[in-house]
């Protein structure tokens, strides 16, 4: 996608053919700054502290974590203790397994001296991968936005999102914002309801960032708001992402958004989950089984921002001495999502649905 009309990745190789270079997304939305990683352990920081964050990019970021570790010493002992550092850097996003085991399956039968190239052409397919599936994510939505507009006769359709699942979470494209996306392209009016999506402010610092680069209509809401705008008849499809799905359909998604699909089903408002392949984990049947990060109390307690004068400053915005909780995500059952947006189709959510989609896992079931 654009930024200042100029065409980004948020993960690439620089011109040096190793180091590899990403979107700092803790400095957006104040500011755009292009961060070199250098070792695995720069791939770790960057994850764990959210430089890069969305499933799909974290599974590439570690996926590079693995080259950036290879190049330094090619040893299997090394690739182990990369894989472990990566591993350990956030437990709920399951495309982080997804690229490391592939990573790990791509070299470890190789001699040392070829596993460096092999490894980076295989974390550049994963890019590409990404980028061909989110484009697909968005052609298959768009056919659900087009049908509401026809419907609406010309009128915007009204689309609420939670977090940030555009293409700052992914390679290119993003996963619910693709379907925005190529609406926008198609001519379809849209305009976007988008959550601040605290704590962190996903949607206001990065959503609201990228839809305002690509010149999409959106207005920034409380999360609290969103209920209220549904109830009202002001929504008319809800999309979000997910960092991890149960193979029974139940998502797993940044916190809030259970609350989202409640309004949403007591109002009749349909609402989507988008998502890729690598973030489906066949092994996993239930949601509630699916490990909920628990991240510093500090992102709640806290809040940064850029003052009148353009400084950059860390404020506490809660009562001293009093604790927080943080919970980074939460479960949507499957009984509430009306369908999973796949590069493959749409589903439903439930195992039936996806295996309809996806028949050559059944024998993982």
């Amino acid at each position: 996608m654009k930024i200042d009309g100029t065409h980004f990745r948020t993960i690439r190789v620089d011109d040096d053919g190793w180091t590899v270079a990403i979107i700092d997304q803790a400095e957006l939305p104040h500011v755009f700054v292009i961060k070199g990683l250098k070792t695995a352990a720069d791939a770790a920081y960057a994850i764990s502290n959210m430089l890069v964050r969305g499933a799909p990019l974290i599974g590439a970021t570690a996926a590079y974590g693995i080259c950036l570790a290879l190049r330094e010493d090619a040893s299997d002992e090394n690739l182990a203790a990369a894989s472990e550092l990566l591993m350990a850097t956030r437990p709920t996003a399951v495309n982080l397994r997804w690229a490391i085991d592939e990573m790990t399956h791509t070299v470890r039968n190789l001699a040392r001296e070829k596993r460096v190239i092999a490894a980076y052409a295989r974390a550049g397919e994963i890019c590409d991968e990404d980028v061909e599936t989110c484009r697909m994510i968005g052609v298959h939505g768009l056919g659900l936005i087009a049908r509401i507009a026809r419907r609406k006769k010309g009128a915007p359709v009204n689309i609420l999102t939670h977090c940030n699942a555009g293409w700052l979470a992914t390679v290119d494209w993003g996963t619910a914002t693709s379907p925005i996306y190529q609406a926008q392209a198609e001519g379809i009016p849209v305009h976007v309801w988008v959550d601040e999506t605290r704590p962190r402010n996903q949607g206001a610092a990065l959503t609201a960032f990228e839809l305002g680069h690509e010149d999409i209509p959106h207005t920034i809401i409380t999360d609290n708001a969103g209920g209220h705008l549904i109830q009202r008849g002001e929504v008319d499809l809800c999309i979000t992402g997910t960092d991890r799905t149960a193979a029974n359909g139940d998502v797993v998604n940044k916190i809030g958004t259970y609350l989202k699909a409640l309004a949403a089903a007591d109002n009749e408002v349909p609402f989507y989950v988008a998502l890729p392949h690598t973030t489906i984990d066949w092994s996993s049947m239930d949601g509630f089984d699916i490990p909920i990060e628990e991240r510093a109390p500090e992102e709640v307690t806290q809040m940064t921002g850029r003052t009148g004068e353009g400084d950059i400053v860390t404020i506490d915005i809660a009562a001293p001495g009093s604790p927080a909780a943080n919970p980074a995500f939460d479960v949507t059952p499957a009984r509430l999502i009306t369908g999973l947006i796949t590069e493959r189709g749409v589903c439903a959510a439930s195992l039936e649905g996806l295996l309809g989609l996806y028949p050559e896992r059944a024998d993982d079931r």
